[in-house]
């Protein structure tokens, strides 16, 4: 363990290199994973046990993973001043794990006893997968308040690190499940055993190397922590429906192969969100020292610089799904071994999700520099008007999707 622990904690002569090839290399890993396990599990195990796995690992496990996160990540890592210990945040996040737990055991419970009065299709085996999946994503959302800590203790390699030692090692454990014993309730399983332990591994021996991590916990503290970061919690709870409603609508009207398959189609704004985190992240520190010392004028340049990297990224984006989108999504039925145009038919679908994953790019910016700001009520109503908003076209969406 002590051996492990010295080859993480070690940078280099370049700290900010450091930082930055870790930053790149462990969210790369953790987007890449998302985006190919759905893949993978329809080609292994079939499409109906594939979109039920996309549903889990993408849509239901990522919204309790954000009840677990509480969207407290931006505010630890931004509080520069040390307004809270990492004691204080580690609380608060043991709480909110078990919250999320619950609210998924509770979501899954409604839904089974709906299936028994013959409504939806929530059988015990889905429901047993989803549940794994819920508690794999938890202890993700679990390892997030070491990895914030890491990063706001000037130390964002070890965050990269954890991030891409501990993809790494449960999806590898999930895939060579799968592929040996054909089983996804039994990989899924296995799957969270590897997640608990890479959060052993790769962040709890590490945290306890660091010299200058707080872990004191003063009484009231939590509790103020989560009436400041409430409007925070709620508005990346409405801004990830917003983003799945789609899914959701697909997953309550459809069979579990749609889910799968919109899944796939959906895969390019986890691309183009992952590059986006790339170019926003290694300056979140810059922004808020910039906000802090009121240098307003360059903390307003850093951000239009930001963006407009962004903006680039998607009009490159956009240009190669319109020569490229059709191949791509025929390469990718031709992989699963799928009929012809069972993809591709939904190209120009596929086309504006592109270009929404560049606009959703752009608003995760905007949201870092609310909360740097401390602006957590602009952000709650922002998400809110967008989700209220994004309530009537989701079931079109799923009727066209359905065509």
């Amino acid at each position: 363990m002590k051996n492990l622990t010295k080859r993480l904690l070690y940078k280099g002569d370049n700290v900010a290199r450091a930082n930055v090839i870790w930053n790149i290399a462990g969210s790369f890993v953790y987007a890449f994973a998302s985006m190919v396990l759905s893949f993978l599990v329809i080609r292994m195990a079939g499409e109906e046990k594939g979109g039920i796995f996309s549903f889990g690992y993408s849509t239901l496990g990522q919204q309790l993973f954000l009840v677990a996160y509480f969207g407290i990540r931006p505010f630890q890592i931004t509080d520069g001043k040390g307004e809270y210990s990492f004691g204080e945040y580690r609380e608060h996040r043991n709480m909110t794990c078990m919250l999320a737990l619950v609210a998924g055991a509770l979501f899954l419970t409604a839904r089974t006893i709906a299936f028994r009065n013959g409504i939806g299709d929530y059988t015990a085996g889905k429901c047993m997968i989803l549940l794994l999946l819920v508690i794999y994503k938890v202890i993700d959302g679990y390892a997030d308040v070491y990895e914030s800590e890491f990063q706001r203790q000037g130390c964002l390699y070890l965050t990269g690190k954890s991030n891409f030692f501990r993809t790494i090692f449960s999806v590898a454990v999930f895939t060579v499940t799968l592929g040996a014993f054909n089983h996804l309730l039994f990989a899924c399983l296995m799957a969270v055993a590897a997640q608990a332990m890479g959060v052993f591994l790769f962040d709890l021996d590490v945290i306890h190397a660091l010299d200058h991590v707080d872990w004191t916990i003063t009484k009231g503290k939590v509790a103020k922590l989560f009436k400041n970061t409430g409007f925070l919690f709620v508005s990346v709870f409405l801004d990830f429906y917003i983003f799945s409603s789609a899914k959701y609508a697909i997953d309550a009207h459809m069979n579990n192969a749609a889910s799968g398959y919109f899944n796939l189609i959906f895969m390019p704004t986890s691309v183009i969100y992952m590059v986006a985190n790339f170019v926003i992240r290694p300056y979140l520190t810059t922004l808020t020292d910039l906000w802090t010392e009121e240098k307003i004028t360059e903390f307003k340049k850093t951000l239009v610089r930001i963006a407009a990297v962004i903006l680039g990224l998607t009009v490159l984006a956009v240009a190669g799904t319109l020569v490229l989108g059709k191949w791509a999504l025929s390469i990718m039925e031709l992989l699963m071994g799928g009929e012809k145009g069972t993809l591709t038919v939904y190209f120009w679908a596929f086309a504006g999700i592109v270009l929404g994953g560049g606009f959703y790019a752009l608003a995760n910016l905007m949201y870092y520099a609310l909360v740097i700001m401390r602006k957590q009520k602009t952000v709650f109503f922002v998400y809110a008007s967008a989700a209220a908003a994004a309530v009537f076209p989701v079931r079109k969406s799923c009727r066209d999707f359905g065509h």
